[in-house]
């Protein structure tokens, strides 16, 4: 699970360096680059959610 954790980080910045890394188009009326830095910050609050409450579930079960 720890692998896949960090496999599933490491996607973002591979993304904001080569495929993301221009300004058009505009989503939402930002630039391309800030909405994907902005929805990289969401989703990485809502996977550390995620993550804790499997983590507590696991304490829980030992």
């Amino acid at each position: 699970m720890k692998k896949l954790v960090v496999l599933l980080s490491i996607i973002p910045a591979i993304g904001s360096l080569t495929v993301i890394n221009r300004v058009e188009p505009y989503i939402l009326g930002l630039p391309f680059i800030v909405f994907w830095a902005a929805a990289w910050l969401i989703l990485t609050s809502v996977c550390l959610y995620i993550s804790s409450v499997i983590y507590e579930r696991e304490g829980e079960n030992e």
